[in-house]
């Protein structure tokens, strides 16, 4: 027990029960007076009632030194009233119901708590102690024994949190079950702290929840809250703020409202309300305690919130006075169940001063909420009272009698049906029997709170309205909510409008129903009010928070390149599915562009020139050494090695075109095949020409036979050798660790660049090294052989077409890695054909030159130099 309201009983168990000697050791005096009014109605059991009648109670005086002034609560509530009324009638009823309890009379014993902590308490200790009010009660009745068998074996009450905590931890060792009506707080369903403690009413976790989805429904973000200083308003806002963050809302603000409001504080509410972006304003309160700040705000004429009320007010008749219409038309908000109960419309027009004498209840009634003076005879003689600004009695019933469906009073006619259930399970043994629980019958009119408190867990019964009324473990009932609306009924007040319902037992997304075409909102609106910190992000960009702000205040940030958001109010962006980008706009993937260097373009256009180009070059430098075959020039340099040479031009020409195109499978594999071996073949035809012409100048010298070791079949065994040694290498790289075609998306967004994928990259790598290792001994050879002695030395050419070959692939290799997408393709296939080139016209076009232009040098004196002058 917390140590406050240790301190709290402990004040009021000096000042209130004090077991004293007297002439019986057995009995017990009441010291001092509790001044507070009594309806009571004898029976064979009596139940006791706690009703906040009044609902403004003055603050206990706790010096211990001086006796406290006895001082009365003000503020009349009605509603409580019309539910004290409806606890006698479902009593009277009951008593003449022939099924139910048969042969016993039900009593009652109601008290008012005045909606506070210490009233509540002196009400409940005046309910177990059998005590009735100071004015009825005789001397001889003050020394009974106290606490030794409550009179009051069942207690229904609380309306408010605060005050049934204190009554439900104190009584509830001694077994004494108690029933609340209206208490929602989440706090009380901890049933080690609260055993006896059950409740008509579903838990404030249920209508938390319901308030989150109706938050969720409406796409409201961004609400202010306004609470009181009560368990109820601290433990429900507290659960809905966690709830709502939860779901992606904000808490924009939070006031509490004091227990006795000053100007001055009801000013600072007022102007925080004023200064928030919030339309959206969830309130967990009474309606007594909202009355001073609703007041100031319909004075100030402050309309454009939406309320949303918690059940606690949401059927306030109260607040539907004109000057509250204005502010309030349109209040949304969570309800109990109500039901049209048959009779009690009939029952509460008896509540008068000639049908109930002597009731104190009834005369608060008409003197405090209306303003009668009681006692006035009329012309006819009755005894009817005479109230300050109402013409007719008829308007006083009307304004008493004119919810329906009842709510509340709904709870507290569940809560004594549920305990007569119980009653009658207790004495007639029929209770649920449970394989763990087997217990005698009790038959006879005696039991304890205890044994009732035991039935009443296991009542489970179908009321006349179809209604199943049980509690679960918790004591808690099923969860079910209307949602009400307020709107103006045409003739100048408030109706309440169910507009939809809330079931916490089904499934989440079948729990709230609404029908928005009943609703009527704030100011008239005909669309939903907006509540939102910062208006949803458009699709296309995401939410960015704001440092230091809540979540609901933020930025909106466009998606970035590959990532897409269709939706408004996204808090992240959507990557787009392999091979997709996002469009301009970034809410949608569109396929992405495939590209790779196909015939059709302009570069693959000139490519393809080019290479046939050089074809038609080769083919025609081969045609014109076929026709001169017999010249010198054309003997002179081998012409078997010439034709074979001009052949791998031509293969390194056409092995360009493999590149061209869409990548496939088996031109993945063939193009870098095909230009290895066609360079290998090529550069070892050229450097065999370079060995044999060295040869040549060396076999001039005497005794020298190196060129008849180096004839022509060795010539071709060196070629075939030199070839058979990159297609081994080739075919090994493409049988262990082949290229595919592959879609790189890596190089440009929304760009798909279609290539051939080198698994093993180091193979290219060796089939390119192995092709210059040939050029570079090439190289050698012919730079040694630059200066041999002849007209016509061809070292000179292999040496400069070296060079150039040598220029080009060197460049090639920096290009080749940073050149990005299709035109990596290019490079390569640029550098085939430069390097062809090269070659062909370097090591060919001086000799068709000499052919064709200057046939005078292609003779044997030509060729040796001694041509006539």
């Amino acid at each position: 027990m917390p140590v406050g309201e240790l301190a709290l009983l402990a004040i009021f168990l000096l000042l209130w029960p004090k077991v004293q000697s007297s002439e019986s050791s057995s009995g017990c005096q009441r010291i001092g007076e509790f001044d507070s009014h009594v309806l009571e109605m004898d029976g064979d059991v009596l139940l006791g009632g706690l009703f906040p009648l009044h609902y403004i109670a003055p603050e206990p005086d706790y010096v211990l030194t001086d006796r406290p002034q006895v001082q009365r609560c003000s503020g009349f509530d009605l509603r409580a009233f019309r539910w004290v009324q409806t606890m006698v009638f479902a009593i009277e009823e009951i008593n003449r119901n022939p099924r139910l309890l048969p042969g016993m009379k039900l009593g009652y014993r109601i008290l008012d708590s005045c909606d506070h902590v210490h009233t509540s308490l002196q009400s409940a200790f005046s309910l177990v102690n059998g005590s009735s009010t100071v004015q009825q009660e005789s001397s001889a009745a003050r020394n009974v024994l106290c606490l030794s068998k409550a009179p009051v074996p069942a207690i229904i009450g609380l309306a408010s949190s605060s005050p049934s905590r204190a009554v439900a931890q104190t009584f509830g060792p001694f077994q004494i079950p108690m029933i609340s009506y209206f208490a929602t707080c989440t706090c009380l369903t901890d049933k080690k702290v609260y055993p006896t403690f059950l409740r008509t009413v579903p838990s404030d976790v249920f209508q938390v929840q319901a308030l989150v989805q109706l938050m969720a429904h409406f796409n409201w973000r961004w609400v202010g809250t306004i609470g009181t200083e009560d368990d109820y308003s601290r433990y429900g806002i507290q659960a809905f703020t966690e709830q709502l963050e939860a779901w992606g809302g904000c808490v924009a603000f939070h006031r509490t409202i004091p227990k006795a409001p000053t100007p001055k504080q009801i000013s600072s509410i007022i102007d925080a309300l004023k200064a928030s972006t919030a339309r959206v304003i969830v309130v967990f309160a009474t309606e007594g305690q909202l009355l001073e700040l609703l007041s100031e705000v319909a004075l100030r004429n402050l309309t454009g919130w939406q309320w949303v009320a918690s059940e606690a007010w949401v059927t306030a008749s109260v607040l539907t006075a004109p000057v509250f219409q204005h502010v309030l038309t349109g209040t949304l908000g969570f309800s109990f169940r109500g039901a049209n109960i048959s009779g009690l419309f009939e029952f509460l027009l008896r509540v008068r001063p000639l049908d109930n004498p002597g009731s104190a209840f009834t005369n608060m009634f008409w003197e405090e909420q209306f303003n009668c003076r009681l006692g006035y005879a009329t012309s006819e003689g009755l005894d009817r009272p005479l109230c300050t600004g109402l013409e007719t009695l008829e308007q006083v019933e009307s304004s008493y009698t004119s919810v329906t469906p009842v709510r509340v009073s709904y709870n507290v006619y569940k809560a004594v049906y549920a305990i007569a259930h119980a009653l009658h399970s207790l004495l007639q043994c029929k209770f649920i029997a449970q394989a763990s629980d087997q217990r005698s019958c009790n038959t006879g009119a005696e039991f304890t709170p205890g044994e009732l408190l035991d039935h009443l867990k296991r009542v489970n019964f179908t009321n006349q309205f179809g209604e199943k009324v049980y509690f679960d473990e918790n004591g808690e009932p099923v969860p079910l909510y209307d949602i009400i609306n307020w709107q103006k009924d045409g003739r100048g007040g408030i109706r309440f409008q169910k507009v939809g319902s809330y079931d916490g037992s089904a499934p989440h997304w079948q729990q709230l129903n609404m029908d928005m075409d009943l609703i009527e909102w704030t100011e008239g609106q005909s669309q939903v009010p907006s509540s939102l910190c910062t208006a949803p992000c458009p699709p296309g960009t995401r939410q960015a928070t704001r440092p230091g702000q809540p979540i609901c205040c933020f930025d909106c940030l466009p998606c970035t390149e590959g990532e897409f958001t269709n939706i408004s109010g996204a808090t992240e962006c959507i990557r787009c599915p392999l091979y997709f980008w996002s469009n301009a706009e970034r809410v949608a993937c569109v396929a992405g562009i495939e590209e790779f260097l196909s015939f059709q373009e302009v570069m693959g256009v000139i490519l393809v020139s080019l290479s046939l180009l050089g074809v038609s070059a080769a083919t025609a430098v081969s045609v014109i050494f076929f026709l001169f075959r017999s010249t010198p020039i054309v003997k002179a340099n081998n012409s078997e090695l010439s034709f074979l040479l001009l052949l791998s031009l031509k293969l390194c020409f056409l092995c360009s075109l493999v590149f061209l195109g869409r990548p496939s499978m088996w031109s993945c594999q063939a193009r870098q095949a095909a230009f290895g071996i066609s360079f290998v073949l090529c550069i070892s035809c050229i450097l065999v020409k370079t060995i044999v012409v060295l040869l040549a100048f060396h076999s001039t010298m005497p005794g020298s036979s190196s060129l008849k070791r180096f004839g022509p079949p060795q010539q071709r065994a060196f070629i075939v050798s030199c070839t058979a040694g990159q297609a081994i290498l080739c075919v090994s790289w493409l049988a262990l660790a082949p290229p595919y075609p592959f879609k790189n998306t890596s190089y440009q967004g929304g760009r798909i660049i279609l290539e051939c994928k080198d698994v093993w990259p180091l193979g290219f790598y060796l089939v390119l090294g192995y092709i210059g290792f040939l050029s570079c001994v090439c190289f050698i050879l012919a730079f040694l052989g630059r200066k041999l002695p002849g007209t016509f030395n061809e070292a000179k050419l292999i040496t400069f077409s070296m060079l150039i070959f040598f220029a080009v692939w060197i460049s090639f290799i920096p290009a080749y890695n940073s050149t990005p997408g299709k035109y990596t393709v290019a490079v390569e296939v640029f550098a085939i054909l430069a390097s062809t080139f090269g070659l062909l016209f370097c090591i060919f076009a001086p000799k068709c030159y000499i052919i064709l232009l200057r046939p005078e040098l292609n003779t044997k004196k030509g060729m040796t130099g001694k041509t006539s002058k």
